[in-house]
C-alpha cells in the first residue's frame, strides 16, 4: 500500500475514534461514558477501534487506582486482594504459574500506591486498598475500511466470521466511509449478517448505521477457528476449531479494557516526534488531526519519525517558554490531548 493509502487509513481511523467517543451509541442518547481505544485485542487479533460502554459510577471507582492500566500480573492480584490483611496465597486464586511472580506484582502493585501490602510474621499479607469495581459493560469492536471494495471484503469476511465465532466482543462493526451511492457498496458485499456496517462521511464528522449488529455472548463459550477449506471443488478438508471457555474470554476482556483506559485512541502522538518544529495539528469537524507543515499531509506514525529527511528538532527558544521545558506547539498538542483524555475518565484528577 502507497503512502497515501496509509495516511488515509490512519486519518479515517481517528476520525471514527473521535466520532465515537463524541456520539456512541449510533442514533441513541449518549448517556453512558464510553472509552475508546485503537490497535487493541489479543494476541492473535487486532481491532482497528474499540469501544468501552462503562458504568459511570464504577468508572469513577476504578480512578482510584490511576490513569495508568492494570496489568495482566496486578490484574491476578487487584481484584481479589481481601477487605482485611490475609496472607496472600489465602487470599489469591491459584494463578497457574509460580507464586514469585505473583509476589512481584504484589510489590509492584504496593510501589503504584493500589495495594496495602506488610510483612507480619515473615509473611507477606496483603489487603485491598479499594475495591476493584465492576467497570466494564461492554466491548464493541469496529474494523476500518474506508474503502470496502470486494478485494477488500474477501480478505475482511474470514476476520469478521472468527470475531463472531469466538464472541469476545459484545457486538462487530465494521466502519467505512460514505459512497454517495443509492446503496452502500458495503452492504452488496459478502460479510457475516452478524456484523454491523457503519457509514462514515470524515468531512462531516458524521456516521449512519446501514446495517444493525447481532448482539454475541461473551459470557457464553466461544469458538476459535483454527483453520477453515480453502474451499474449491476438489477442497473436502475440514475445518479446525477449539472451544473457548467463557472464564479466559472473561479475562480477556478486562485486559483489553485496562489497557484501552490507559492508552486511549489519543495516544498516538506518543509514537510521533512532537519535537519537530514541523509537527503540528488541523482541526476538522471532528477534531484535531495531526498535520506536517513540511509535507502538507497527515502523517502516519511511521512517517512521522527521527528518520524522516524532514525532520527538524524545534529551536531551543520554543522550548524554554515555560517551566520546566514545556515550549514548542508539539508540546502544546500533547497536553491537549493529554487532557481530552482524562476527560473521559471520570473521576481523575
Amino acid at each position: 500500500m502507497s503512502s497515501r493509502g496509509y495516511r488515509a487509513e490512519f486519518d479515517f481511523e481517528l476520525r471514527v475514534c473521535q466520532w465515537a467517543e463524541r456520539a456512541w451509541p449510533p442514533g441513541q442518547d449518549h448517556d453512558r461514558p464510553v472509552i475508546v481505544a485503537r490497535q487493541l485485542g489479543t494476541k492473535r487479533r487486532r481491532w482497528d477501534t474499540i469501544v468501552l460502554e462503562c458504568d459511570p459510577d464504577a468508572l469513577r471507582e476504578r480512578a482510584q487506582f490511576g490513569a495508568r492500566a492494570l496489568d495482566s500480573d496486578l490484574l491476578d492480584v487487584i481484584p481479589h486482594a481481601p477487605a482485611e490483611w490475609e496472607y496472600y496465597r489465602d487470599a489469591l486464586p491459584d494463578p497457574g504459574y509460580p507464586w514469585r511472580y505473583v509476589r512481584e506484582a504484589i510489590h509492584r502493585g504496593d510501589d503504584r500506591g493500589v495495594l496495602d501490602v506488610r510483612k507480619h510474621g515473615g509473611q507477606i499479607e496483603i489487603r485491598q486498598k479499594h475495591a476493584y469495581p465492576d467497570w466494564l459493560e461492554r466491548i464493541i469492536a469496529i474494523e476500518n475500511k474506508p474503502d470496502l471494495d470486494a478485494s477488500a471484503a474477501r480478505r475482511l469476511a474470514p476476520q469478521l466470521e472468527r470475531d463472531v465465532a469466538l464472541g469476545l466482543a459484545d457486538e462487530v462493526w465494521v466502519a467505512t466511509a460514505a459512497t454517495g451511492d443509492l446503496i452502500e457498496p458495503a452492504l452488496l458485499e459478502d460479510l457475516p449478517v452478524e456484523a454491523g456496517i457503519l457509514v462514515i462521511d470524515p468531512p462531516a464528522g458524521d456516521a449512519e448505521v446501514a446495517w444493525h449488529p447481532r448482539t454475541l455472548e461473551p459470557t457464553n463459550p466461544g469458538t476459535r477457528i483454527r483453520e477453515r477449506p480453502a474451499g474449491g471443488d476438489n477442497d473436502a478438508s475440514a475445518a479446525r476449531f477449539e472451544y473457548v471457555d467463557p472464564a479466559w474470554k472473561g479475562r480477556k476482556r478486562l485486559e483489553i479494557a485496562e489497557r484501552a483506559y490507559g492508552s486511549g485512541w489519543r495516544k498516538y502522538v506518543d509514537a510521533m516526534r512532537s519535537d519537530c518544529r514541523h509537527f503540528g495539528t488541523r482541526w476538522t469537524a471532528t477534531g484535531p488531526i495531526p498535520s506536517c507543515g513540511a509535507k502538507a499531509c497527515h502523517q502516519t506514525s511511521s512517517e512521522c519519525c527521527g528518520s524522516c529527511p524532514q525532520f527538524e528538532p524545534e529551536p531551543p527558544t520554543w522550548r524554554s517558554k515555560g517551566w520546566p521545558l514545556s515550549g514548542g506547539p508539539g508540546k502544546a498538542v500533547e497536553r491537549v490531548l493529554d487532557r481530552r483524555r482524562r476527560r473521559h475518565r471520570f473521576g481523575l484528577k
